[in-house]
């Protein structure tokens, strides 16, 4: 019996082996559309770029020689340090308030939920119509509330409670906070999915064993909830980042980059670059410096994030 035993284990494996060898070569037929499509529409769109970076090349003539001078005259332009600081208070502004507001909205949302409350689900809508307005049309509605003339929207409001009104878009102290605040509106709902798919998957065993040994509602979120939403929050957090880098519609809409240079990030000084200078070797070139940055910022944020075995 154990020598048959045996015989039947080495066919079993036998025909093991030989089905493993035999479906390797089929999945490369399906396969195949994917890498032809990616290596389309991804690589070579990068891969070019890259080319662009080391020409000359305009859409207006292109003298087919490649040169360092424009990577170097481009990192090196005066404008660039002020651009890349107006980027990193633009991006790391939204991000936190995106991340935090999104988080508290989802806690309310899932907290109203467990008790049963009425209007839940008409606060995740209200909180997604923001998400679904495009750009341009989300910087157009928030410059009429941000209008300084007396039909603006929140200057409006504040003459009817007696207060001054603000120059919402000509202060440029002010102006970058207008843009942000704009900018949270619009992007927080995404932070509210992923934090609220993210809390409903917590084990309620988890909650039951703090509370029983004394855990007041403060404890169990500092203790419970967020170390569990902590893959979430970095996962999140790379997402919106990326998003809030490459974000210049609802900037060109709302104020243009201005007043002066105030608001103008790098992906809509990128834009103006291109599209209205007409340099396709400096565009290249702010582009690759925008793809270092986001690249560079996702690997910090995956250095957080837990592993496997934990």
């Amino acid at each position: 019996m154990t020598v048959r035993n045996a015989t039947f284990e080495q066919h079993v494996a036998a025909r093991l082996a030989r089905g493993t060898r035999h479906v390797a070569p089929r999945v490369v037929p399906w396969v195949l559309p994917l890498i032809l499509v990616l290596g389309l529409f991804y690589l070579y769109p990068v891969f070019d770029v890259m080319r662009l970076a080391f020409m000359r090349a305009t859409l207006l003539a292109n003298d087919g020689t490649y040169t360092l001078s424009t990577l170097i005259d481009t990192l090196l332009r005066p404008e660039l340090g002020q651009i890349l600081w107006v980027t990193f208070v633009f991006t790391g502004s939204s991000v936190v308030a995106q991340q935090l507001l999104g988080l508290v909205i989802a806690l309310v949302v899932v907290r109203g939920e467990g008790r049963g409350l009425f209007g839940t689900t008409i606060v995740r809508t209200t909180a997604l119509v923001a998400w679904v307005v495009p750009g341009i049309a989300g910087g157009i509605i928030w410059k009429m509330l941000f209008n300084e003339a007396p039909f603006g929207g929140l200057n409006s409001i504040l003459r009817l409670v007696g207060a001054a009104p603000v120059q919402w878009l000509s202060d440029p102290d002010l102006v970058m906070w207008s843009v942000v605040l704009s900018n949270v509106w619009r992007g927080t709902a995404f932070s509210m999915v992923v934090m609220y798919a993210a809390l409903k998957a917590i084990d309620p065993v988890l909650y039951e064993a703090a509370s029983v040994d004394g855990a007041n509602a403060r404890q169990r979120l500092f203790y419970v909830t967020l170390p569990q939403l902590r893959a979430a929050i970095l996962v999140n957090m790379i997402l919106i980042t990326i998003q809030t880098l490459n974000t210049f519609d609802a900037i060109i809409s709302l104020t243009g980059g201005g007043p002066g240079r105030a608001t103008e990030v790098l992906s809509l000084y990128t834009f103006n670059i291109v599209f209205r200078n007409y340099d396709l070797s400096v565009g290249a070139v702010l582009s690759i410096l925008m793809l270092a940055i986001s690249l560079g910022l996702a690997l910090v944020y995956a250095v957080f994030l837990p592993k496997g075995e934990e």
